[in-house]
């Protein structure tokens, strides 16, 4: 999204894109922590980890 601010604007301008900045960026927030804790892992994820990378060689 391109928002124009042009030299010479008005404050009720400003404020206006200032609006729909502001809009545009609560639409676009990441919650981490609403993934947290959903994985139950049946193993320590280390070892996860580390037999992944094995597998590669």
């Amino acid at each position: 999204m391109v928002l124009v601010l042009k030299k010479g604007a008005s404050k009720k301008e400003i404020e206006a894109i200032n609006e729909k900045l502001a809009k545009n960026h609560k639409k676009k927030r990441f919650d981490a922590y609403k993934h947290c804790g959903v994985i139950k892992l049946q193993e320590d994820a280390l070892a996860i980890q580390k037999r992944l990378r094995d597998e590669w060689r």
